[in-house]
């Protein structure tokens, strides 16, 4: 699979990497090691030391911010500089540096750069709801290792009229799918809304909202931006009121490819005017909604696009999908993809 490398991708969340942590993860099919050194500061290497080839995610942090490889020693700092050599007269071989990769850490993330051009800050998507600061309330920043390929998902989340058949009864029902759509497009995103007047609330949101079942106005906007970040905002009122006189989510989705049938998938989401019924009720919702959410990316998102991928895979002819209207965003971002990745190539 052909990857967009000039660009941001989510590595993980910065919460999972604690000073003097090294983990090693795979991205964009290349072994990476991400560490972080005792006063926070960020490296992410090729996991590869050029010594005995041996997984840099197998050593530790020394000296700061430098990795010790754990078989014969060798140390590199944050830019892949080998700076120490234990042994004999500890002479630094020429070729003994490993490929570095930018990194930076915004939006409560550790974003990485894995192009080939310098890294552009200002490139990296607004997700600023999500940072620590932010004064929103945030569930769980949470993350699965998806046994499916990343573009299947982002398919899945650009076409929303899915909840109402393989979430039905949890975001959507029977009645949703007759949505009102909407779409809009940049360069660099695509946003796609879908609008389903006064009809039965899913549980999902019966959850947070009335908890009386009634019928109500529901919305569900999703946002896609360069490369796999995506912000779906959804939420419920009542039937001819305002959307500020009800309640949802900012759901919040990173995907970043693993290997070209696996992906890493970061998401979290944010209250939007969120109502309160006092302790331990509040408490409670906000774990549903994170128990809620894991569910259907892992348990019913994964099963069905995983069982999709063994589709496409097995064919013995070439595929080509049938079009609905209500892809009209996968079909745009796809051809931005296509746009930014034929750029790449030719100016590589």
């Amino acid at each position: 699979m052909e990857y967009l490398r000039n660009t941001w991708y989510v590595a993980m969340w910065s919460q999972d990497l604690a000073p003097g942590q090294v983990i090693g993860r795979r991205l964009l099919n290349e072994p990476v090691v991400l560490f972080r050194g005792e006063d926070g500061t960020l490296g992410a290497l090729k996991d590869r030391c050029p010594h005995r080839f041996a997984p840099l995610s197998l050593g530790k942090v020394v000296d700061g911010c430098q990795i010790k490889c754990g078989y014969h020693g060798l140390q590199f700092d944050a830019s892949g500089a080998c700076v120490k050599n234990p042994h004999g007269h500890q002479r630094i071989p020429p070729a003994s540096n490993v490929r570095s990769y930018p990194v930076i850490e915004r939006h409560s993330a550790i974003w990485i750069w894995m192009g080939d051009q310098p890294a552009d800050p200002a490139a990296v998507p607004d997700f600023s709801m999500l940072g620590e600061n932010s004064g929103h309330e945030v569930s769980r920043r949470d993350w699965l290792r998806m046994e499916a390929s990343y573009d299947l998902i982002v398919d899945n989340l650009m076409d929303l009229s899915h909840t109402s058949f393989l979430h039905e009864g949890i975001l959507g029902n029977e009645e949703t799918i007759g949505a009102q759509i909407t779409f809009e497009a940049t360069p660099s995103s695509v946003k796609v809304g879908r609008f389903s007047p006064d009809v039965p609330i899913p549980g999902f949101f019966d959850l947070m909202y009335r908890r009386d079942g009634r019928r109500v106005d529901y919305w569900a906007d999703i946002r896609w931006m360069v490369p796999a970040c995506l912000i779906n905002d959804t939420g419920v009122t009542d039937p001819g009121a305002p959307r500020t006189q009800g309640t949802g989510i900012f759901g919040m989705h990173f995907l970043t490819p693993e290997t070209d049938s696996t992906c890493w998938y970061h998401f979290a989401a944010v209250r939007q005017n969120p109502i309160t019924w006092g302790e331990p009720i509040d408490t409670e919702i906000r774990d549903k909604i994170a128990q809620l959410r894991r569910y259907a990316f892992e348990d019913q998102d994964q099963v069905m696009i995983r069982a999709q991928q063994h589709r496409i895979a097995e064919a013995d002819e070439p595929l080509k999908a049938v079009i609905l209207e209500s892809d009209i965003g996968v079909e745009r971002y796809k051809r931005i993809m296509a746009g930014l990745m034929s750029k790449e190539r030719t100016t590589a």
